[in-house]
């Protein structure tokens, strides 16, 4: 369907009184995505429609690509998010879709794209393109990074096909409680809090251990919650030109900020308003696209997913700052 083109449907719904959150959402992801920069990082991978090819014709990569945001934005399955799309009319609307010539592309051709961009990292390269666009239009401000970990659930029952839980999921204890799944890492900008790396290990990976690979090139400072305490004495740290020179900037131990004079204790809080920055994303992905918990086995298909998750949460947060300053 034309997008730019009014079917009966369309004139109807412009009618009612209320423009649902869903709605308002898709509509801001739409107008903010760079489809054809990310339909381009696609193509040279994606099905040809050549001469001598039999079978169905491909769906366009556009309209694969819509419906797999879509999966990842509503925490939807393959069958799910394809029923969602013909009961939903801001989904339709998104995807394009005129039910009078075209239907829902199929679960089954939904789980061949998603397993296509997980074979060839595409999610990470739609994360690098989004950090690239940020970078050139001046809306990322260097030098300083916030690093931060979170901790993804993962299904520990073994009541599944294989009878075991993920092989590559691990087990790790936060205060009194035990917890079974994977952690994400994040280097977030200080200055704008856009994510602009990310990796994906088990839960009992310790977040020191990935600080190194979270530090951009020309960051001089960096900024971490009280569980990087000690940082900067760490081989991979010190054995670096550049990470030995980076200022680490670990915040003080809750038993260490109680007894603190008033000036520590507003330099505490000064950089306290820095590492807040680094909660919204995690929050979007938590949250609003509900990723609290694995769908997928593996890291490297749920490393794709979070790659897409954070490009995302990124262009969302970028469309938000217009808004409030517009």
């Amino acid at each position: 369907m034309d997008r730019g083109q009014l079917s009966f449907t369309d004139v109807e719904y412009g009618n009612r009184r209320r423009v649902s959150r869903r709605e308002q959402f898709l509509e801001t992801m739409d107008a903010t995505i760079p489809w054809a920069t990310w339909v381009g990082l696609i193509e040279p991978h994606y099905y040809s429609d050549g001469p001598g090819k039999r079978g169905r014709k491909a769906k366009p990569v556009e309209t694969m690509l819509r419906m797999y945001l879509l999966q990842a934005w509503f925490s939807l399955s393959d069958e799910g998010v394809e029923d969602a799309i013909y009961d939903s009319y801001a989904m339709r609307r998104f995807m394009g879709l005129d039910f009078t010539s075209e239907q829902v592309p199929d679960a089954t051709t939904l789980l061949h794209f998603r397993h296509l961009l997980e074979e060839h990292e595409l999610g990470e390269k739609l994360f690098a393109s989004q950090n690239e666009i940020f970078q050139a239009q001046g809306w990322i401000m260097r030098g300083g990074s916030i690093v931060d970990a979170t901790i993804i659930a993962a299904p520990s029952s073994t009541k599944n096909a294989t009878g075991t839980r993920d092989p590559q999921m691990r087990q790790t204890k936060k205060g009194n409680q035990w917890y079974f799944g994977m952690k994400a890492h994040i280097g977030a900008d200080a200055g704008t809090g856009y994510v602009h790396s990310v990796t994906v290990t088990g839960a009992n990976v310790h977040d020191l251990d990935e600080t190194a690979h979270l530090v951009r090139e020309d960051d001089e400072v960096v900024y971490t919650d009280a569980g990087y305490q000690g940082v900067d004495r760490r081989p991979d740290v010190t054995s670096d030109d550049h990470l030995s020179s980076v200022q680490f900037r670990v915040a003080a131990r809750k038993g260490r900020l109680a007894v603190m004079a008033g000036p520590d204790r507003r330099e505490e809080s000064r950089k306290a308003s820095v590492r807040a920055k680094v909660e919204h994303p995690f929050l979007i992905v938590k949250r609003d696209f509900g990723f609290t918990k694995t769908r997928y086995r593996g890291l490297a298909k749920n490393r794709n997913h979070l790659h897409v998750l954070f490009a995302s949460a990124n262009w969302l947060m970028r469309a938000r700052a217009v808004a409030l300053t517009g």
